[in-house]
């Protein structure tokens, strides 16, 4: 098997939280070496945002639950107090011989513990500087902090999500995960893989990033907000009605719901006459889908009535002979349930010191000949600090029993 794609690349990770964690475990799932530095005693903030937690062997309260476990798989936990001045200098040791350099701090906190960009640019002149903020390095909200829900609303994610106007529940909506963050994660990573590939393929040279929440949530909106930048109208919450083709959207059958895209007017003369109602194709209102656009409230509510015939199963079976997109609404034992799902390999296992077989979510990407196979467990609360300084900076038992009682690390 080839090395993975990242094999060589060091990684220094200062994020916390979801946003920079998950883009540091993505480049770690890669291939490349990610010493993520904690705050001793109680780590990444993102410690603290249980239940659920592992269970201790030994019964005892710990801080490795789902929200940590999801982003830092394929990391080394270090842990420095980078408050003081030796905890300080324990970092610029490392950063001199990593690639990348990652932070979610906020604007300016770094540069006063001599952590900056210009301060590590300074000592190794090829960092790659990756930030990773609510709001940007630049622009009077910068200072801010800024958290998932808080970039939906502001970034006008939440003003097109939610209820159709009039129907009961009406009004902005979050979207269910932290998909802000999410997002952002992977920016960061292809921001990075870029400078990486500039310096490195290219003869450039190091250079900082600038990822934000708020540029990312503002770009996701694609078409969405292109209709706005086209005619001046910011589009009206759809509810689960879909974005292009029509009638699309969710369906109540006798037994449950099932999601329905009807994207073109081939799909649409199937899909009346699996309903056995072939002839809605022929009817003026419903022809062409800009004709079904015009008349979706009259579309969709005589699709409503007929789906209410028959079972869920039943309507899947009989979409999907017609090659009609369709499916139905799990929920995540259900997706774990799926047969594909499972062909998939979509849930990994990995040892945990807490769980023999700790379950995670695989990578996303496959590749032919670089596959991704080593998931190692997320690790305990500095569980590689004296590893990383011996080994990495040589320093001794002693000097890391001294840095432990001084509470540097």
């Amino acid at each position: 098997m080839s090395a993975l794609p990242l094999s060589g690349i060091k990684i220094l990770d200062l994020t916390r939280v979801l946003a920079g964690p998950l883009s540091a475990q993505m480049l770690g799932d890669l291939g490349a070496e990610v010493i993520k530095i904690e705050r001793p005693g109680t780590g990444d903030d993102a410690r603290a945002f249980g239940p659920p937690y592992l269970t201790d062997p030994d019964g005892k309260a710990n801080n490795n639950n789902s929200f940590y476990l999801c982003a830092n798989r394929n990391k080394k936990s270090v842990t420095v107090n980078i408050a003081k001045p030796e905890g300080q200098a324990i970092i610029r040791e490392l950063a001199k011989d990593v690639d990348v350099f990652m932070e979610n701090y906020k604007v300016g906190d770094l540069k006063r513990y001599g952590l900056d960009y210009e301060t590590i640019k300074a000592i190794n002149p090829g960092i790659i500087y990756c930030s990773v903020t609510g709001f940007g390095q630049t622009g009077p909200y910068a200072p801010r902090a800024g958290y998932d829900a808080i970039l939906q609303a502001m970034g006008g994610l939440m003003s097109v999500t939610g209820h159709i106007d009039g129907e009961p529940g009406e009004g902005p909506m979050k979207v269910g995960p932290s998909i802000v963050d999410y997002m952002t994660g992977m920016n960061s990573s292809i921001g990075i893989l870029s400078a990486l590939y500039h310096r490195d393929a290219n003869g450039g040279v190091g250079q900082h990033l600038d990822v934000c929440l708020l540029d990312t949530v503002i770009a996701s909106l694609s078409h969405w907000l292109q209709i706005y930048l086209v005619n001046g109208k910011t589009p009206p919450r759809r509810g689960t009605w879909g974005n292009g083709g029509m009638p699309a959207g969710v369906f109540r059958c006798t037994d449950g719901e099932l999601m329905l895209v009807v994207g073109n007017d081939g799909q649409f003369q199937r899909t009346c006459a699996v309903l056995g109602a072939p002839e809605l194709a022929s009817d003026k209102r419903f022809i062409k889908n800009n004709d079904r656009v015009v008349h979706g409230k009259e579309i969709m509510a005589i699709f409503a009535g007929l789906f209410l015939k028959q079972p869920v199963a039943y309507w899947l079976d009989k979409l999907e002979e017609a090659g009609v997109p369709s499916g139905p609404i799990n929920n995540f034992e259900q997706v774990f349930s799926d047969p594909h799902v499972q062909s998939r390999g979509m849930r990994v296992k990995t040892e945990h010191k807490f769980e023999p077989e700790l379950s995670l979510i695989r990578n996303a990407l496959t590749f032919s000949e670089t596959p991704i196979e080593n998931y190692r467990a997320p690790p305990l609360l500095g569980e590689h600090t004296q590893e990383v300084l011996g080994g990495k900076l040589g320093y001794d038992a002693g000097k890391i029993e001294t840095l432990k009682q001084q509470g540097i690390i």
